[in-house]
């Protein structure tokens, strides 16, 4: 919307407004087109993640995404055009009440101000420049180019990237069950309090998902050879075995429990005395076990990777038996995520910025430019996963549902810049580059500071879900916007090669 109505205002207000929304187009239509494929894209592509909270956000985010895309390129391209017929007609800017062309002389300022129909610069033959617009192009654009201030810039990304590897090595990994809740939850204490007993672990469901004929001598050993295995796992309490099956042998012990009849007879009696291990059982209607369950307890495990080991071992362990076994707890569900999270991200993000470089050398007309979108997307992802890792913020299906985001947020500012380097009629790298900021530095900074402002609110919320995610927007737009207006087109220059064509 920013760069529609910037490229809307650089257009001269003499010409046709046929024409000037044909040139508004011209400027802006693929700069904002090119954004807007890889945006939705990137988080479409997000949809194949195994994690349904991060299916559904890429599916509303990237269908938001392409509606405002419809939006800007049709209605408000109206409203531009309306507007130039009312700039034209010399009509008022609020009541749309035609007015004179020239203020009648004598009168005071504030008559001044509402004789205002389409004011323009009468050198220029353009809409008057705002005095911040002007200044990326006067001021901030010509500094940026100096020698000795492309060596800063060089300098402070090397130590943007040093600090942003560094946090990638320091990420952690997982989401602590305590964070779902807010900070004022009773689940909240709950888990601080439980951390007393950080020793033991969750207490593990092992269930027996087969019809099994408990009374056979054959079938009792190949079970307590599975339990067995599991007692060697190191993070299983080998004094702790919760088993109805053993429970109910101590009661039977001086009866006769070894032919089917008697077992389930006797069965039946002793879950008569104890209803709640009646629990553990599953029968059908003609009183035979279809599945049944035992218990066992983990110990020493307090950090992410001890949770994924451990659920793997259990895992492996009961594919290993003869028997068929299902280990469950409810914490799997968000622990189920620590053995995917990595890959997942990790080739989420390789294959949506592939896409990107595809799309940018399809629309931008240099390939080397294209390849410095591709640098910037790169690296605006390193930095924000180093610094989200120096925020405390581990990689999880919420914060990867940003990453996403930033890979289509990078591209929005890196692309802007491009396409406008490339596009820009001047003969110097450096001139380019002015050039380039003069036309978007405006409207990036206006598009990266609403999008904080619509999110900063978010920062002051009691839970860690909405915190988390302000943090790495407010990582996505920083650095987006300071590889747009700082690193790239000082890259930029380096390459004096990037012309269109």
């Amino acid at each position: 919307m920013f760069i529609m109505i910037s490229c809307w205002q650089k257009t001269n207000v003499h010409d046709s407004v046929v024409d000037r929304l044909a040139d508004t187009y011209q400027d802006a239509a693929i700069s904002i087109s090119i954004t807007t494929i890889t945006d939705v894209l990137a988080l479409y592509l997000g949809f194949s993640s195994p994690f349904g909270s991060v299916q559904s956000f890429c599916l509303y985010a990237g269908t938001a995404i392409l509606f405002c895309y419809i939006y800007n390129i049709l209605f408000l391209g109206a409203f531009l055009a309306l507007n130039g017929q009312r700039e034209t007609s010399n009509r008022h800017w609020f009541t749309c009440v035609k007015i004179p062309v020239d203020c009648p002389p004598g009168k005071s300022r504030r008559y001044a101000i509402c004789c205002v129909g389409g004011a323009y610069d009468h050198d220029t033959g353009t809409e008057e420049e705002q005095p911040i617009s002007g200044f990326f192009g006067k001021y901030y654009g010509p500094f940026l180019t100096q020698k000795w201030t492309k060596a800063s810039i060089v300098v402070l990304y090397a130590g943007y990237l040093a600090v942003s590897v560094y946090g990638c090595v320091e990420m952690k990994e997982g989401i602590d069950l305590r964070n779902l809740a807010s900070d004022d939850s009773y689940i909240s204490k709950y888990y601080d309090k439980s951390m007393d007993f950080s020793h033991y672990g969750p207490i593990i469901m092992v269930a027996v998902n087969e019809s099994l004929a408990y009374w056979e001598e054959d079938q009792h050993k190949n079970l307590n050879s599975c339990i067995t295995d599991f007692y060697k796992l190191k993070y299983v309490d080998k004094n702790f075995f919760l088993s109805w099956l053993d429970s109910f042998q101590s009661f039977a012990k001086d009866l006769d429990i070894n032919s089917e009849n008697t077992f389930i007879g006797n069965l039946l009696h002793f879950l008569e005395k104890r209803p709640m291990t009646s629990q553990d059982i599953n029968f059908d209607a003609d009183n035979k076990i279809r599945s049944s369950r035992f218990f066992l307890q983990t110990l020493n495990i307090s950090t992410t990777k001890e949770q994924k080991d451990m659920l793997i071992s259990l895992r492996e362990t009961a594919k290993k038996c003869h028997i068929k076994l299902v280990v469950y707890h409810p914490s799997f569900i968000y622990l189920d995520q620590y053995t995917v999270i990595v890959h997942n991200t990790t080739q989420t993000i390789v294959v949506a910025t592939v896409l990107m470089l595809a799309i940018s050398l399809l629309l931008i007309p240099n390939p080397l430019c294209s390849l410095w979108v591709a640098f910037s997307i790169g690296s605006v992802i390193v930095g924000v996963a180093g610094f989200m890792g120096l925020w405390d913020v581990s990689l999880d299906s919420i914060s990867m549902i940003n990453l996403i985001i930033c890979i289509g947020f990078s591209v929005n500012f890196s692309a802007h810049v491009s396409y406008a380097f490339v596009s820009s009629s001047k003969a110097d790298s450096n001139e380019k580059a002015v050039d380039a900021l003069a036309h978007l530095g405006f409207p990036i900074v206006q598009g990266a500071v609403s999008t904080l402002l619509g999110v900063v609110a978010l920062s002051f919320s009691d839970s860690y879900i909405f915190r988390t995610f302000f943090k790495l927007i407010f990582l996505v737009i920083t650095f987006g916007l300071v590889h747009a207006v700082a690193f790239l087109p000082v890259f930029l220059t380096f390459v004096g090669m990037c012309r269109n064509g």
